[in-house]
């Protein structure tokens, strides 16, 4: 149940053999799986379920309302807005029996707005962010923002979570600036060329 330093709300249940870390907080009526693992200074919100195997990092915030199903893997710092959704399954029926787990990877620092759907065989790509309501069905690049249904790439973001601006291009690569921390990267434009989302790959016949 890990080293007994962290906080667990009367209400909530951790099944034996869950693993947290200290500092961690874990608040009412969710409920933690055995074998999942929680790292350190986490805050699991009101309502959470956190599956068998569900891997997190340190410093994770899950909010209010939000499933983890097995084969979600939270890394550092990750966000988890309320009412967010995973999945872990592309062909669900009540009745099947041979059922696959689809991994899906958040990377450091990725953020994944309130009741947003991550399809599950995805990665979330370091400090990128995923906006309220969004479908992610496609890997979002690092510190790309993503909005709509089929997510798509709108903007680059900083680590701090504001707008980059371009300032410098050279070829394919553009040099970056946020306005707000100062903050300056080098991203090739590759990246939203390359992302398009599946669903628009199947009707264009690719």
């Amino acid at each position: 149940m890990g080293d007994g330093d962290f906080y667990v709300h009367e209400t909530a249940v951790i099944d034996e053999g869950a693993q947290i870390g200290p500092g961690t907080k874990i608040w009412h009526f969710s409920h933690v799986r055995e074998t999942a693992r929680i790292g350190r200074d986490c805050v699991i919100g009101q309502g959470v379920y956190v599956d068998q195997g569900v891997v997190m990092g340190d410093r994770v915030k899950v909010q209010n309302g939000v499933s983890i199903y097995k084969g979600v893997a939270l890394e550092d710092d990750v966000l988890v807005a309320p009412n967010a959704t995973f999945t872990n399954d592309l062909f669900p029926r009540a009745f099947n029996t041979d059922w696959q787990i689809l991994p899906t990877l958040v990377k450091t620092g990725a953020s994944i707005g309130a009741n947003a759907t991550v399809v599950c065989g995805v990665t979330v790509g370091e400090y990128a962010m995923v906006a309220a309501g969004a479908v992610v069905t496609t890997d979002v690049p690092p510190y790309c923002l993503v909005v709509g249904s089929p997510a798509r790439v709108t903007a680059r973001v900083c680590r701090c979570g504001k707008r980059l601006e371009v300032v410098g291009r050279e070829g394919d690569v553009e040099q970056l600036r946020c306005a707000a921390c100062g903050t300056t990267l080098r991203m090739s434009t590759r990246i939203l060329v390359e992302h398009v989302p599946i669903l628009d790959r199947r009707l264009s016949g690719e």
